[in-house]
């Protein structure tokens, strides 16, 4: 591990975070305009329409999966702001961002926007804030190459190229009758699914959960690449844990969508892979279990070999502030 900074050191903020919220930032966007020009009888399990029914949707895509983010964000943004009231802050954020993890602040089966997820918003917040605060006190660091970076390429295009029909969906688009993309993937047809013999497009108009696996997938795909770089080393091991069970998790969000619209609702089979959205005593989640800690114990929670960037004030971009 890289070694720790000294406290009075201006650390800047790592690119990768503004990256992570400019995906989020334009998926809400997406996400707004489709929902307020599309009737709920068109979208997924809401019921609000117009200007309401959109930023009610936003509001509950910053619950989930934003929020889950936010708790990690604000763990790697506080090891770059120093003093105990940056720790009170983003205890705060913790906690209000964690509220998401209680039951019924975010059913899928009910989409609409509730009081309670406000305080998950709030964490969000509370992180944009600790973003913007770490970039004006330290400014931007350069990008350096992260190990194993060829690996976040290959699982980062393949994720997107997965969800290129949740991509379009959020876009109110669906690929019928385009030669080739509409032969690839199915997105607007009429099919049937196990237990539900109604016909439904493929794929609906609006936000899938398959999408917020993407999400999460790039986000700890992007994030891990700064874990060498954390100055307090049990709050990098923490932050590495979580982003580690952050990609299995999205990864196991895609599978499901994905395997559900492209693959069961062709006919090919009837088996499906299991919802794994909200943790439960299942095979399912025992997958995850593992892949988290394999994640961890070979890629994110291995650190980088001591070099050239052992100084954690040489990643930043005002090389003149951040001597030791």
């Amino acid at each position: 591990m890289i070694a720790t900074a000294s406290e009075g050191e201006r650390r800047g903020l790592p690119r990768e975070v503004l990256v992570v919220w400019a995906l989020f930032v334009v998926v809400a966007a997406e996400i707004f305009v489709t929902y307020e020009r599309t009737p709920p009888t068109g979208l997924y399990h809401v019921s609000g329409e117009g200007f309401e029914g959109a930023a009610s949707r936003v509001l509950v895509f910053s619950n989930f999966p934003l929020a889950l983010v936010a708790v990690v964000a604000i763990l790697l943004l506080v090891d770059r702001l120093p003093g105990r009231t940056a720790a009170v802050v983003a205890g705060v954020g913790l906690a209000s961002s964690a509220v998401v993890f209680l039951p019924g602040v975010v059913d899928q089966n009910d989409l609409d926007a509730k009081p309670a997820n406000i305080l998950p918003a709030l964490g969000v917040a509370i992180a944009a804030g600790m973003t913007i605060a770490v970039l004006v006190r330290g400014g931007l660091e350069r990008l350096q190459p992260a190990r194993l970076d060829w690996l976040r390429v290959v699982f980062g295009i393949g994720a997107i190229f997965v969800a290129v029909p949740w991509l379009l969906a959020d876009l109110g688009i669906s690929l019928d009758g385009v030669p080739v993309l509409g032969s690839i993937w199915q997105t607007g047809e009429l099919r049937t699914q196990p237990g539900d013999p109604m016909l439904h497009p493929a794929v609906h108009h609006g936000h899938h959960h398959g999408m917020d696996g993407t999400l999460l997938l790039w986000s700890a795909l992007l994030l891990s690449r700064t874990l060498p770089a954390f100055g307090r080393r049990a709050l990098g091991r923490v932050t590495a844990a979580l982003l580690s069970l952050m990609l299995v998790y999205g990864l196991a969000e895609i599978a499901n969508d994905a395997w559900l619209e492209q693959v069961v609702k062709r006919g090919w089979t009837d088996w499906e892979i299991p919802d794994m959205t909200r943790p439960s005593v299942s095979l399912g989640w025992l997958a995850i279990v593992i892949g988290t800690t394999l994640v961890y114990a070979l890629w994110f929670g291995r650190g980088e070999p001591a070099g050239e960037h052992d100084d954690p004030g040489a990643l930043s971009s005002r090389p003149a502030n951040t001597a030791t």
